[in-house]
């Protein structure tokens, strides 16, 4: 086999009907137990690196799905398979995989390959939080996001805002936070009812706990906090932390912490209750149009021409026309 190490974006350029053995190194994005017709269970896994990703059924008579059995989301991997594609979309059937350390992906000169990055410099993104801050008029309110930031800028930075969903990579949280403060101050002059202050303070702080939630790259996965309380219950301790420090007023720190609980919009999606304020209502729609309009953007972005639908994306419930529209 060639020894070369294949990105993603060169994977996509395998022709349909050419077998072509690869290698590569990648990340473990997401993997996903499905059942097929016949009642054999197989597995949908997606790999990627910072230049895309590609998703491939692995069966349960493949030793690769041993190995995936047994390795988390997020952790670094040497695969190697054989090109081929499903519905016109590059999907390789796998001879192996096998977990590798950051030292191993460096020593094949593929660790600073690994990890996608925010289109956008994380030195404006980071003006833009800071100016969305400042754009806070009650002192109280920008003192407590202020605060909950400046404790934990570093990984509020850096962090992702999920592991496969939308805004999955480096500055991520970021990204993301940034887009809906925009998204929020081009849309208050039309909900006069949304005090503008609360809302943009909700927006700021919704997300943060996720920086506890996952952990940071190399071979970003869920923290045991993570997975036993999760981010609305990590942001809603932080954002309290940070209200009591800056001792702000009763009233508002409970309509605060109101927006972190129920910013997911649904109970099923992760709420721990329903929108029940203007600000709160206001916060979570526009968590969900950026969060859908991310996953609609690094799909536009990763796909390779002329291949008219993406793969279903769950999060969208169907698959993405990609060609533009013709004018």
């Amino acid at each position: 086999m060639d020894s070369t190490l294949y990105k993603t974006n060169a994977l996509k350029l395998i022709a349909p009907g050419s077998q072509t053995a690869f290698e590569g190194i990648y990340l473990l994005l997401s993997k996903t137990i499905k059942t097929a017709k016949n009642g054999n269970p197989f597995m949908r896994v997606e790999f990627g690196d910072r230049f895309g990703s590609f998703s491939s059924n692995c069966f349960n008579d493949s030793p690769a799905y041993l190995a995936l059995s047994e390795l988390a989301e997020g952790t670094m991997v040497y695969v190697s398979g054989e090109s081929d594609h499903y519905q016109e979309r590059f999907s390789p059937r796998l001879r192996s995989v096998k977990a590798i350390s950051p030292e191993e992906a460096d020593a094949a000169g593929a660790l600073s390959d690994l990890y996608e990055t925010a289109p956008e410099s994380a030195d404006d993104l980071w003006r833009d939080l800071e100016s969305a801050i400042a754009a806070i008029h009650h002192e109280g309110l920008r003192n407590t996001v202020q605060s909950a930031i400046d404790d934990n800028a570093e990984a509020f930075r850096t962090a992702p805002a999920a592991i496969s969903m939308h805004h999955a990579y480096r500055h991520g949280l970021l990204e993301h936070t940034v887009h809906m403060a925009r998204a929020a101050q081009a849309l208050f002059p039309l909900y006069p009812e949304v005090d503008a202050d609360l809302a943009l303070a909700g927006i700021i702080l919704h997300d943060i706990g996720k920086i506890e939630e996952y952990t940071a790259a190399p071979g970003v996965t869920k923290t045991r906090a993570g997975y036993l309380q999760g981010h609305v219950v990590l942001g809603f301790r932080m954002v309290r932390k940070a209200a009591l420090t800056q001792r702000l007023d009763a009233d508002l720190t409970e309509r605060l912490e109101h927006i972190i609980l129920s910013h997911q919009g649904e109970l099923a999606w992760g709420a721990a209750a329903m929108a029940a304020t203007p600000e709160a209502v206001f916060v979570s729609m526009i968590d969900n149009l950026d969060a859908k309009m991310g996953m609609v953007q690094r799909t536009l972005r990763n796909a390779a021409e002329d291949t008219g639908f993406s793969e279903y994306m769950a999060g969208l419930q169907t698959s993405l026309l990609l060609d533009s529209p013709h004018k």
